[in-house]
């Protein structure tokens, strides 16, 4: 399995970050500026990390379930995606 794409690998910290920033300000600053700037960003790479997850070639279709749980779902994806390749049990010894 190859790794995953420099897109998905970019996008999907972004997205965590960025949630983790307005779940801040949201708690502490209620800044309206804060929420206005990383909001869009967060919405951006949230949209790309499924976007990119989609375009992963492999018939495993669970990583692109993940990456459109919001939030954590590209860190989710990356990781499943990185992970090395289980053997498969329809081999006989």
């Amino acid at each position: 399995m190859h790794p995953p794409s420099r897109l998905l690998r970019l996008s999907a910290p972004v997205e965590l970050l960025s949630l983790g920033i307005l779940l801040a300000n949201l708690a502490v600053l209620h800044q309206q500026a804060v929420a206005s700037a990383i909001g869009p960003l967060h919405g951006c790479a949230y949209l790309i990390a499924i976007i990119a997850t989609a375009r992963e070639v492999g018939p495993d279709r669970t990583a692109t379930l993940l990456a459109a749980i919001p939030g954590v779902g590209g860190m989710l994806a990356l990781r499943r995606l990185s992970a090395p390749a289980q053997p498969s049990s329809d081999t006989c010894p």
